[in-house]
């Protein structure tokens, strides 16, 4: 344990470089391709004809770094130290338990991590915790891919304790856990883009088990609806999906039946 706090000043440092550099690559790099770059090309799916103002984007960046700081250091310290106690089994080869194990761990992951978000956010929603802990987050009414990160302390905290906890139970190697973060970070930051990118078949999602973007931009419209992250599972069997998302995405992808059955208005 000696050993471990010695050297904890340069596990600090590489875990909040490594958080940092994924939250730029991931909001930054969503938001110069998506909400730059490839805007006027995406114009006919934007989900509100408005943008964010340049002042929410800046206090949403600057709110997000203290979420990275409370991640690389409630989280992945958190790891570190599970680790050098030898109550978290962190494999360095990711071939050491076989590649079947390593994709079935990173799908637990997720899927868990899925299950997590939902209830801690409806948890969150609660009128005696939303303003100390989530309202932050709900002041981006209308989302940006920096909103991912822009969370009041408490909810940081909260989202920090998950990998911590699953890991304690599930071993995993660090190539599985930069895959997990990886995926939540691009997730969560095209969820708060504004512009609907998943593919859609006669006005539905193509993959309707999956969270599109206007399912939760709808939750930041309409904030007692639509919790869940990934997934639309859970908002389902709990009624918590909102009644009009199909419609609203049918809307956003510009589906019209009439059209469809190439129905034309009378001049």
């Amino acid at each position: 344990m000696s050993d471990f706090l010695s050297s904890l000043p340069a596990i600090w440092s590489a875990i909040l470089i490594s958080d940092l550099m994924r939250y730029l690559v991931g909001a930054f790099g969503i938001f110069l391709l998506i909400n730059l770059a490839l805007a006027g090309l995406l114009a006919g799916r934007k989900i509100r004809p408005d943008s964010p103002q340049t002042r929410q984007l800046v206090t949403e960046f600057f709110v997000s770094l203290r979420t990275v700081f409370i991640f690389a250091t409630a989280g992945g310290l958190l790891i570190a130290a599970g680790v050098a106690a030898g109550w978290i089994d962190l494999y360095m080869d990711p071939a050491e338990r076989g590649w079947l194990y390593f994709w079935m761990s990173v799908i637990i992951l997720i899927v868990a991590h899925d299950a997590w978000f939902y209830w801690t956010h409806r948890l969150i929603h609660h009128p005696r915790l939303f303003r100390a802990v989530h309202r932050r987050h709900h002041r981006s009414n209308n989302p940006s891919p920096f909103t991912s990160y822009s969370f009041d302390i408490a909810e940081a905290f909260v989202n920090a304790a998950y990998l911590p906890l699953i890991v304690l139970f599930l071993p995993v190697s660090p190539l599985a856990m930069l895959i997990f973060t990886s995926h939540m970070m691009l997730r969560n930051a095209v969820g708060h883009c504004g512009y609907e990118l998943f593919p859609a078949w006669r006005g539905k999602p193509l993959f309707g088990w999956l969270t599109t973007v206007t399912h939760h931009d709808l939750h930041h419209a309409q904030a007692g609806w639509n919790f869940g992250l990934y997934f639309t599972f859970w908002d389902r069997v709990m009624g918590t999906e909102h009644p009009d998302y199909a419609a609203r995405f049918a809307k956003v992808v510009r589906y019209s039946p009439a059209k469809e059955a190439g129905y034309q208005q009378p001049s």
